[in-house]
């Protein structure tokens, strides 16, 4: 049993109450599987009439039942033999017939084929079998529209032999019946055909408004990572120095003057840089392309020395080795990269590998790509008392750059007993 749901107003619609409750359905309702819908992919779910169709259906069943007694009172003003049984059975054969309209919008096959049967001898029930007929073209598929013509093709022969009209041949009369059949059938299939394209087309509508929405969360999921990344590639570096010192400060309260006025100095100038770097990715992030020339710019292969001697001021031992032409030769966006990849690298051995020596290799050149490595054996000894944050997101957040970028990234433990994070990205011969 199907459930009623109610025709409520549709987007986009100026007079709801004039349009069909078919067309008002929710298109994003399940429909009720059906090789016989409208729309071709499965039967609708049954809807309350609307305005628009309680007006036709009324007038539908008056039309019927004035035609009806109208041919009836014809046919008994005609002189000759009424036989008062035949009369009796079409009028209230006809009138139930009538009365059947009310539900061919729930049963069309049904009700045309009970009303097909009842017009074999029914004048009153005429104008109910072509509405029936049409209601089955409109909502049905061809094959059973064409078994039901069929069939008021036969109920209309069987009509003709059992109620001849006196003056008029046979064969004219028959074959006014055939063009009426046919007229009703061809009207309701151009109805369908409309109505399958308004569904269409509506259905297409809300399709592409759901993947307009899906495509903006999509980005904004996007935008979100983007944020994630650049800022845990610039501050994860900046802050883990600040940790560091802060911490040397905190456990070595009775150090030389001189070293902690150092420390504080490092800790200074660390907040300082990373002041300048969120201020940066902030700029960046809000770059809208045009090219703020206010704006610091990103570091490339380059500036990879400087961000090691950085390193070693902070206290962490690092050992480089340069196997290129030139660093500052490399392309833009392969220098960034790699410049990335050795930050993360050496963030990471300050937070889970103090006090060893990382070694640091980037060899490559045009044509054969660029290579980065960063190493670092197991940590002697215990780790920080406090230890820094970790979310575990930076080698994500590094793999997407890297692969964004045309490269390929991996990390992990080797058989000598070292941590090796190595990224390979492409560096283009020059043209």
């Amino acid at each position: 049993m199907t459930v009623a749901m109610g025709a409520g107003p549709a987007p986009g619609v100026e007079h709801p109450s004039l349009v069909p409750a078919q067309l008002l359905a929710d298109p994003g309702a399940a429909p009720e599987r059906s090789p016989d819908s409208t729309s071709g992919t499965g039967r609708r779910r049954r809807v309350r009439r609307s305005v628009r169709d309680w007006a036709v259906d009324v007038a539908a069943f008056l039309f019927a039942l004035a035609f009806g007694m109208v041919v009836v009172g014809i046919t008994l003003s005609e002189p000759g033999p009424h036989p008062d049984a035949l009369i009796l059975a079409d009028v209230v054969a006809g009138t139930v017939g009538c009365l059947l309209l009310w539900w061919r919008r729930r049963w069309p096959v049904g009700v045309a084929v009970v009303l097909a049967l009842i017009g074999s001898f029914s004048d009153m029930s005429g104008a109910a079998v072509l509405i029936a007929l049409f209601t089955v073209a409109v909502h049905r598929r061809l094959p059973p529209v064409l078994a039901l013509a069929g069939l008021n093709l036969a109920a209309f022969v069987a009509y003709c032999l059992l109620r001849p009209i006196e003056g008029m041949p046979l064969p004219l009369f028959l074959g006014f019946g055939v063009v009426l059949i046919a007229a009703v059938v061809a009207w309701g299939m151009f109805v369908r055909a409309r109505r399958q394209l308004v569904v269409s087309l509506r259905e297409r509508a809300v399709r592409a408004e759901d993947e307009q929405q899906l495509r903006v969360e999509q980005a904004r999921h996007l935008e979100r990572t983007r944020i994630a990344r650049e800022m845990h590639d610039v501050l994860a570096h900046r802050l883990s120095l600040l940790s560091m010192h802060a911490g040397a400060l905190e456990f070595r309260p009775d150090a030389p003057a001189a070293e902690v006025a150092q420390a504080a100095g490092v800790v200074r100038a660390s907040a300082r840089q990373a002041l300048e770097d969120l201020r940066e990715v902030i700029g960046v992030l809000r770059d809208g392309g045009d090219g703020d020339p206010s704006t610091r710019p990103q570091p490339t292969l380059a500036d990879l020395p400087a961000l090691i001697e950085e390193c070693r001021r902070a206290g962490v031992r690092v050992r480089a080795e340069y196997r290129v032409p030139e660093l500052g030769s490399a392309p833009t966006a392969t220098g960034r990269n790699a410049y990335r990849v050795v930050q993360e690298g050496l963030t990471n051995v300050r937070k889970h590998a103090p006090g060893t020596v990382a070694a640091v290799l980037v060899s490559g050149g045009p044509g054969t790509g660029l290579t980065v490595e960063v190493r670092n054996p197991t940590p002697a000894g215990g780790e920080h008392a406090v230890p820094l944050p970790s979310a575990g997101t930076g080698l994500v957040g590094l793999l997407e750059r890297v692969s964004l970028g045309g490269g390929h990234l991996e990390h992990g433990w080797t058989t000598d007993g070292e941590f090796r994070l190595r990224a390979d990205l492409p560096w283009p011969e020059t043209a």
